[in-house]
């Protein structure tokens, strides 16, 4: 009997799980879509359909694949599954689990070891060069991802449900510790597509990592940039303005999508030392801003 119910929960689980990672590749797919189209209307241009992204992932998947003469294998096909596995480790640990950000944290900075050996791993000039410059960006991120530092400070704990929880007796993080919330919207905003932050994909390097990947290991790729997105989303939301229901995540995952694509629209990548000079001295004074006035108060 105890065997039954132990496999029940495991299948209940597991199909919690399945259900998770395709709401995030799905809903995380439109607001990709979303985010082009934004951007077109603010350039003028009419811009694809909202679910271009999405049919761009599946596309690719029934596509030839090919393989440079010059790519490392097996690891050039090993490294985008893995790639794909962080992400949905991510949405394990967050919305289906609601676990630590210390583990959010490590999978974030696996993310972008991965991203990293993407790059090298098809032997292509424009994958090395991306994968030099994902080094310089990690620089600059990790310490913007480092503001939970600030909410742990704050709350106490570093458990995403009890972080939900102290925000529905003391209020919305947004309001108490500001600055964090900017320095983490930086983060996204790095992380959206076209971003003046995007070094490791400028059009100088065509598709930066992803310049040698063709058919399903593209497909494996942007259902990755599909999870990536929605979950980055989540902890933002679920970080500085929980508990919100399932319409407030719906509402603030659009309206943070919209604002990124308009400033990504106006504004152009800047290049590898800006970019990551920018987003350090960001960090440094939202963080250091953050603990002042934790003091203060």
């Amino acid at each position: 009997m105890i065997q039954k119910w132990f496999s029940r929960d495991i299948m209940y689980l597991m199909a919690d799980i399945v259900v998770n990672v395709l709401i995030a590749f799905l809903f995380g797919s439109i607001l990709l879509g979303l985010h082009r189209k934004v951007m077109a209307r603010i350039q003028l241009r009419p811009g694809p359909p909202i679910i271009q992204h999405f049919l761009h992932s599946l596309k690719f998947f029934f596509k030839e694949t090919s393989f440079p003469k010059t790519a490392a294998m097996p690891f050039y096909v090993a490294i985008v599954v893995i790639l794909c596995a962080i992400w949905v480790t991510a949405v394990i640990v967050g919305p289906v689990s609601q676990g630590s950000l210390l583990i959010i944290f490590g999978v974030y900075a696996l993310y972008k070891i991965v991203e990293h050996n993407s790059g090298s791993s098809s032997g292509s000039p424009y994958g090395k060069m991306s994968c030099v410059r994902a080094v310089f960006s990690a620089a600059a991120e990790l310490p913007l991802f480092a503001v939970i530092a600030i909410v742990y400070l704050k709350t106490g704990t570093m458990n995403i449900a009890e972080i939900i929880a102290y925000q529905s007796v003391h209020g919305a993080l947004i309001f108490s510790v500001p600055l964090a919330t900017i320095v983490f919207f930086v983060l996204i905003l790095s992380k959206s597509p076209y971003s003046p932050f995007a070094i490791t994909k400028g059009k100088d390097l065509v598709s930066g990592y992803e310049t040698e990947h063709f058919g399903f290991l593209r497909g494996f790729l942007m259902l990755s940039e599909s999870m990536s997105w929605y979950v980055i989303l989540w902890v933002f939301l679920t970080i500085f303005l929980a508990p919100l229901s399932l319409v407030g995540y719906l509402v603030g995952m659009i309206v943070i999508t919209a604002i990124t694509a308009i400033i990504n629209a106006v504004t152009p990548i800047f290049n590898p030392n800006h970019s990551i000079m920018t987003q350090i001295s960001i960090a440094i004074v939202g963080i250091g801003g953050s603990l002042l006035l934790m003091l203060i108060a």
